[in-house]
């Protein structure tokens, strides 16, 4: 089988519960000083787990930089809506950035501009994410505006139908990236029946009808301390933290939330979802369902897709020219996904080359010398994107909820490592399959009997 050392583009990093579509990177494999390096993970002795109040608090002492990040992570997603009113988390919080209780409008902005801070809504389908962005000085100030936001939004009537409009333009927006549809109706499909397949931002009519009485109910029953999660990255000591949290979040009510790994039954044949439209080249990506990140089969299917991609890159791009953008892309989260991704005016052709490279990976073993090769490469870049303290936040989060202790992070390298050709080739046989695509474009050039390969 020809050389993995072209299998390691376009990969999906950890770090994101989209599937990143990315160029291909350097294919010069590390030396064997710098893969000795990025191989050996030092115990973690600077991050410590806490519970305040009921609520999980992770607090990793970092003193290279004077950055502190500290999300508060609101559990549940795409679980916690229904497709009716499907975006009113992010809706809230963005709607309490135009006053709190203690902050009036003008007074909030004024101090966020005196502290030169930001706070951050991050909506994703495990969680929404409720973000401070500051400096060590200016740590306790900023999250003191950020509790007031999530604990006492006055919610304005004026303020909710100003978001409402800002949402409803982002919407119909959505209709207008054929890369943002495509991924809206592949996840849709995929997941249908499910809440994976509710829509995260939302649809023009769940925006619509969503009421300023509607805002306040959800924050009084659903910002409970058994949804939250803390993450705090920077140089702050564990004290400070646990003080913060205690005299604000720790006097929400309780709850009852619990959270879980969610389940869905998967496709039982492959399934198309077209939409017409006058574009120059057609958008097409299809979705197989993975396995929970508790299973053992998660890594190899990380790794697995990294090396389709770059049997992709090699002969839909270098070898036949027939698209600038291809991709097999990995789905990090909860539940897993991975699938394929093109922009091409010949979907048709692409989609056999696809199917026939799927072929090669489930019949054959790869070269267990270039995998080593590939997945030392996927350690360094690891390693490179995990640097900042925010990737670091959510690296503990994902570790913490997907495998149940934040120390599970750590054994990510040591994971990769043991992947072997042959688990490669069973996840392959076991998961891509059953494909649901979305397909942006000429409709008239894609044909069901492609799909239905799949």
């Amino acid at each position: 089988m020809r050389s993995l050392l072209l299998l390691a583009v376009a990969l999906a990093w950890p770090g994101s519960d989209r599937a990143d579509r990315i160029g291909a990177p350097s294919l010069a494999a590390p030396s064997s000083e710098t893969g000795a390096a990025v191989g050996r993970a030092a115990p973690d002795t600077a991050t410590t787990r806490v519970t305040v109040n009921g609520i999980p608090v992770i607090i990793r002492r970092v003193s290279a930089n004077d950055v502190v990040t500290a999300n508060v992570y609101l559990l549940g997603g795409v679980r916690q809506i229904t497709n009716e009113n499907a975006g009113i988390e992010s809706f809230l919080l963005d709607v309490s950035e135009r006053g709190t209780r203690h902050y009036t409008r003008d007074r909030l902005r004024r101090t966020m501009a005196r502290l030169g801070t930001a706070i951050v809504v991050d909506p994703a389908v495990d969680w929404t994410a409720l973000g401070v962005r500051a400096t060590a000085a200016t740590f306790d100030s900023t999250w003191a505006v950020m509790a007031d936001r999530l604990m006492y939004p006055t919610l304005d009537s004026a303020d909710v139908e100003l978001i409402r409009e800002q949402y409803r333009s982002a919407v119909r927006q959505r209709g207008d990236s054929p890369d943002a549809l495509v991924e809206y109706l592949a996840d849709s499909a995929t997941y249908a029946g499910t809440a994976y397949g509710r829509p995260l931002a939302g649809t023009e009519r769940s925006i619509a009808s969503i009421t300023r009485a509607q805002l306040r109910a959800y924050e009084q029953t659903q910002i409970v301390r058994s949804r939250l999660l803390v993450v705090v990255v920077g140089n702050v000591v564990p004290a400070r933290v646990e003080q913060l949290v205690r005299r604000s979040l720790g006097r929400l009510p309780a709850g009852t939330y619990r959270w879980s790994i969610p389940q869905a039954s998967p496709l039982a044949q492959s399934v198309l979802v077209a939409r017409q439209r006058s574009l120059p080249t057609n958008y097409i990506l299809g979705y197989y369902q993975g396995p929970p990140a508790s299973s053992g089969d998660y890594q190899a299917l990380r790794v697995a897709a990294a090396a389709l991609s770059g049997q992709f890159f090699e002969e839909i791009r270098s070898r036949r020219n027939l698209s600038y953008a291809v991709n097999a892309p990995f789905v990090d989260r909860a539940l897993s996904a991975g699938g394929f991704y093109v922009t091409t005016v010949a979907p048709d052709s692409v989609l056999r080359i696809m199917h026939h490279e799927l072929g090669v990976m489930q019949s054959n073993l790869v070269d267990p010398s270039a995998l080593d090769r590939l997945v030392q490469q996927f350690i360094t870049e690891y390693f490179l994107d995990n640097e900042t303290n925010a990737d670091q936040a959510n690296l503990l989060v994902r570790a913490e909820l997907y495998r149940g202790d934040y120390r599970e992070a750590d054994r990510f390298v040591d994971e990769l490592r043991q992947v072997t050709p042959r688990d490669i080739q069973r996840v392959a046989r076991t998961y891509m399959k059953h494909v649901a695509f979305a397909y942006v474009g000429d409709t008239t050039r894609v044909s069901r009997d492609v799909i239905d390969e799949f």
